[in-house]
């Protein structure tokens, strides 16, 4: 793997400063009217590199895929509340297969989320074609242990659990894989934007999560390598059933200190 550095042509800095105060390691610093990176502090979050007018920084060994900006881009506020608002999470799921351009944004979404100290931790593993057999064994394990679930859970205590309890016949499953869940938990959330976006319903599987964290078998069979967990599971596919309004909500509860 290559060694990662970051590169700065001192031909084309002009000294501007911009680098030195988005750099969050404080790694850069401008002398001479030329920047120079300090020491080995760096953490490669790429803020130099994409703040810079000149394009006079690079940086190797750290992936590539670099897109110029064309313009600001602006989401519609009241559009995003009303997603956030409408959003449901979806068990009725049609019998219609998720195109793989639109399986590539969801993941593609996933990759490019900000990640505590540039880890980049993050990997997903789609469910598709061993979708049954490792809900399979999710059910053998929820089934040996709900006697001791539903003691804490009447969600899990009523539930009727059948050979489809955590994916509901949907087409997809992603396991977002991380070493930080919190990582696991943003990408999920980024992601369910871009499937909701291309009209898929989403739900998040909090069940078969637990038990792919608590089964080595499934661990093993969904490939999750040492030292990450499953963060969270998502559930993919066209919904079966439409909402015509939203739910009620409590009342904000913010104080301003």
């Amino acid at each position: 793997m290559k060694q990662r550095q970051v590169i700065i042509d001192r031909s084309r800095c002009v000294g501007c400063g911009l680098c030195s105060r988005v750099c969050v390691a404080h790694n850069i610093a401008v002398s001479g009217q030329k920047a120079g990176t300090i020491g080995d502090a760096c953490i490669f979050c790429g803020q130099c590199l994409a703040v810079c007018p000149q394009k006079a920084i690079s940086m190797a060994g750290c992936g590539d895929g670099q897109v110029e900006k064309k313009g600001d881009v602006r989401l519609c506020p009241d559009a995003v509340l009303d997603v956030i608002r409408f959003r449901r999470s979806i068990r009725t799921f049609q019998q219609r297969a998720v195109p793989r351009e639109v399986l590539e944004q969801v993941l593609e979404a996933g990759r490019l989320t900000h990640t505590a100290k540039n880890a980049q931790d993050l990997s997903f593993v789609v469910l598709d074609r061993e979708r049954d057999r490792v809900e399979g064994m999710a059910l053998k394990l929820f089934r040996a242990v709900r006697p001791i679930v539903g003691r804490f859970s009447p969600l899990a205590r009523n539930s009727r659990i059948d050979d489809h309890f955590f994916f509901f016949r949907a087409p997809i499953a992603i396991a977002v894989l991380a070493e930080n869940r919190t990582n696991g938990v943003l990408a999920a959330q980024n992601m369910e934007f871009v499937a909701e976006a291309n009209g898929l319903g989403v739900l998040y599987s909090g069940f078969f999560t637990m038990a792919a964290r608590a089964s080595r078998k499934i661990k093993q069979a969904i490939g999750v390598p040492k030292g990450k967990q499953v963060a969270m599971t998502l559930v993919l596919g066209y919904p079966g059933v439409k909402f015509l309004r939203s739910t009620p909500h409590r009342e904000l509860d913010a104080r301003y200190l």
